[in-house]
């Protein structure tokens, strides 16, 4: 009879071939087995109703009928091709219909590569080589990228602390970083620094914290002053906040927007989208060999990622999907402040409806620094219940998704009531 393993057998594998045990993104604690529409189980069988999705592509839940029948249409006709395939092509067309700034857009396997290029293709295009990035702001792996992500100390703005070994020093004097919400600090680092600056790439919600209003104008204003590029990572709030994006939620257009995620419909797929005279720089025989940016990657428009990323696209297209998404947000966030306002708990609900999290702190959240300055303690506690009464989420981050229940919701208030009264 063959062993049914325990997911304290997978876990023990794990550590012998996993550093750390895992694979570098979620709790190694835990091995996920299967996942259904809004729930997932672990190797031990017990479910959870998940807020997780993936970490954001999972938006219209797991194994959605439609998404299925779509993958499964294309499966016998192949897999990948490494060459132009109509699925892509057709997923092009949409994203470009969609997305206020994208003119055109270049196909990779990852959020972390797109925000890569769109760099690469800021400095290709502006003749420059700084890039300004915000305290806290995540894109990606890059050696850019993980400048002053979570920076262990705190230094000066706009010096750039490396969270990762293996980064070059070098790279530090090619990034600035300022803090995010900060209006004068950004005019003044533009004033000073505008002539160098190929771009600044922000998430136009910085993992949780919105932009104040008119920060993100300003960062229009102040790039196109000083012939800069703006670039929005949208691979987290691309199709989840609107079908256009934060760039249309809010009303601010970049020239450069990252995507993932979403467009992939679960599976690995990303892009880089923007202005036709930017992304002309993908192509040698428009700006020549020593302008050209080289790109290219064995599963860049991927048939079967692009075929559920259509029908996913199709089906947040239809009446009501983001009323309902954005509805299920609400109706969170008011029971989540409901439950700490009756435990007597500071705390502050920050974000937006489709994507928010709980800091418990009195103070208002506008930065980095600020969700820092939360309570480590109180939010590891109030994690660990809902991980008990069966709910599903990154310690930093409420991801709400189509598939949720009304059964969903109401076990998941009565968890977050559970949750708040433990922190008493």
């Amino acid at each position: 009879m063959k062993k049914i393993l325990t997911q304290a057998d997978w876990i023990d594998r794990a550590r012998a071939v996993l550093p750390a045990g895992g694979f570098g993104n979620f709790d190694p604690g835990i091995v996920i087995r299967e996942g259904k529409g809004s729930r997932v189980w672990d190797e031990d069988g017990k479910e959870y109703i998940d807020y997780l999705i993936g970490s954001g592509p999972m938006l219209l839940g797991h194994g959605h009928p439609e998404v299925m029948e779509a993958v499964l249409e294309q499966l016998p006709k192949g897999m990948t091709f490494f060459a132009n395939n109509a699925r892509g092509i057709e997923l092009a067309e949409e994203i470009c219909r969609a997305v206020p700034c994208g003119e055109q857009l270049r196909y990779v396997s990852t959020g972390g590569e797109a925000d890569m290029y769109a760099i690469r293709l800021a400095r290709a295009f502006t003749g420059r080589t700084k890039i300004v990035k915000f305290e806290g702001g995540y894109h990606g792996m890059s050696a850019e990228a993980q400048m002053s992500l979570a920076p262990a100390k705190r230094v000066n703005f706009p010096q750039a602390i490396p969270d990762s070994a293996g980064i070059p020093p070098s790279v530090a004097a090619e990034v600035l970083v300022a803090p995010f919400n900060d209006f004068e600090y950004i005019k003044q680092l533009m004033a000073e620094h505008g002539q160098e600056i190929a771009a600044i790439i922000a998430e136009p919600l910085q993992r949780i914290v919105p932009p104040l209003p008119g920060f993100l104008e300003l960062l229009r204003e102040e790039t196109q002053e000083h012939g800069s590029l703006l670039i929005f990572d949208e691979v987290v709030t691309g199709f989840r906040f609107s079908y256009g994006g934060a760039q249309d939620l809010y009303g601010v257009t970049p020239d450069l927007a990252t995507l993932g995620k979403v467009i992939g419909g679960g599976f690995p797929l990303a892009a880089i989208a923007g202005r036709a005279d930017i992304m002309r720089h993908f192509d040698k025989a428009q700006v020549g060999d020593e302008r050209c940016l080289m790109q290219l990657g064995t599963l860049s428009g991927n048939p079967v990622a692009a075929a559920a990323g259509l029908k996913t696209m199709e089906v947040l297209r239809r009446d009501g999907a983001y009323d309902q998404l954005n509805g299920t947000g609400k109706r969170l966030m008011q029971a989540t402040s409901t439950a700490l306002e009756e435990a007597g708990v500071p705390f502050q609900i920050v974000g937006e409806p489709a994507l928010f999290e709980v800091v418990f702190t009195g103070a208002k959240v506008r930065d980095y620094r600020d969700t820092q300055a939360g309570d480590a303690e109180r939010t590891q506690r109030y994690n660990a219940v809902l991980r008990e009464e069966g709910i599903f989420k990154s310690p930093g981050k409420t991801y709400p998704s189509l598939a949720l229940t009304e059964e969903d919701l109401e076990l998941t208030e009565a968890a977050i009531k559970k949750a708040a009264a433990a922190l008493d």
